[in-house]
């Protein structure tokens, strides 16, 4: 935004300083002068006894006091004009240079470059906290930036993997015509699905932390419950036993997206476990340590996770190690849906490694107003 250019702060601040001064000084020759004025008569007059000569018993008038005042009073002023502007001047200079150095970081940031921090030392006050602040938000837009270019090139090498299939299929069957046309169909189609589900993957997370849903009471524990068994079959294809258990948990939010929530957690769990006889359970509660705030828990068997890399597990196209493709491996999407999604609903998503192996992902949102006033009753 282009702006005329007006008196800079600093000579506003001067002129402030030197004005204040000026009038406290006036204030304070204006009250030497009343006070003088109650000793000093209006007219000359001798003391009693006195010769009157030279001066000797003779009280000044306040005209004559006026003579030997003003010229004091004028110089008196003059200095304090010239040290208010000067002194203001360097006191303005010192006070604004914290604000300096926040703007050049601000004209950085604008610029393109990040990375910069402004570091204000010193004791704290209003223009260390702005600092702070500004150095925390230039962390997280580094960050997000960060992620975001992280996110576009996966997304761009996620997406490109299905088209060059594509591609080295169709190239195939152009080379040999003979080539069965039922197996090339067969196989177009698989691609075709896999990039269409990526696509969809893909726009439930750009759209899931936008908060364009209509929220309305849910229950985890039925959403629970329908997850398990939609993905029943998926379960028994992988030999994985789901268990559910849990008590009503009323929370505020978009059914359809915390179905998902509770489908995504669930079917990681039952891909990412063990070969044979692994187990899931699905818990749902109301919080007892947090009031005010309902639980949806998935815990499963599996290989055992390095602490440092289970918080990375729900950047998007992150897999644990072991994590491989297979024909439900997914698109390393799930759990950042499931992270947008529990953001956009308020609430908190927790992952930890069982010491046995596999993982533990526990979802926490507010309870519904209703139930949260039941249970405090």
């Amino acid at each position: 935004m282009d702006r005329a250019r007006g008196v800079s702060v600093r000579l506003r601040l001067t002129l402030s300083y030197a004005g204040f001064l000026m009038l406290a000084g006036a204030l304070l020759l204006a009250a030497v002068w009343v006070f003088l004025l109650r000793y000093v008569p209006v007219r000359e007059f001798i003391v009693p006894g006195s010769t009157g000569t030279s001066g000797s018993g003779v009280f000044p008038t306040r005209s004559n006091l006026l003579r030997a005042f003003a010229p004091g009073a004028v110089a008196v002023l003059a200095f304090l004009l010239v040290f208010g502007l000067a002194g203001g001047w360097i006191l303005a200079g010192r006070m604004l240079a914290p604000l300096a150095r926040i703007t050049d970081a601000t004209r950085m940031a604008a610029n393109g470059s990040l990375s910069h921090r402004i570091r204000l030392p010193g004791r704290g006050d209003e223009f260390r906290e702005l600092a702070d602040s500004f150095d925390a938000m230039l962390a997280r837009l580094e960050e997000h930036v960060a992620e975001q270019r992280r996110f576009a090139a996966n997304a761009s090498h996620e997406l490109r993997t299905p088209l060059a299939i594509t591609q080295a299929l169709l190239d195939v069957a152009r080379n040999d015509p003979d080539r069965d046309g039922g197996v090339l169909d067969e196989r177009l189609r698989a691609v075709n699905t896999r990039a269409i589900g990526l696509t969809e993957a893909l726009l439930l997370l750009s759209r899931a932390g936008q908060r364009s849903f209509t929220s309305e009471r849910v229950d985890l524990s039925l959403l629970a419950e329908e997850a398990a068994e939609t993905l029943l079959p998926l379960a028994e294809k992988h030999g994985v036993i789901i268990e559910t258990s849990g008590d009503t948990a009323p929370a505020v939010g978009s059914p359809a997206l915390l179905l998902q929530v509770a489908a995504n957690l669930l079917h990681n769990a039952i891909v990412h476990n063990l070969p044979d006889h692994g187990t899931v359970w699905l818990g749902t509660a109301i919080s007892p340590g947090h009031p005010g705030s309902v639980t949806l828990t998935v815990e499963n068997t599996g290989e055992r996770l390095a602490p440092e890399l289970v918080p990375t597990l729900t950047e998007p196209f992150r897999r644990g190690a072991g994590r491989v493709r297979g024909d439900h491996a997914g698109f390393g999407l799930g759990l950042a849906i499931v992270n947008s999604v529990v953001q956009a609903h308020d609430g908190t998503l927790t992952l930890a490694p069982r010491p046995a192996g596999g993982l533990r992902v526990t979802v926490r949102l507010p309870v519904a107003p209703s139930a949260a006033s039941d249970s405090t009753a």
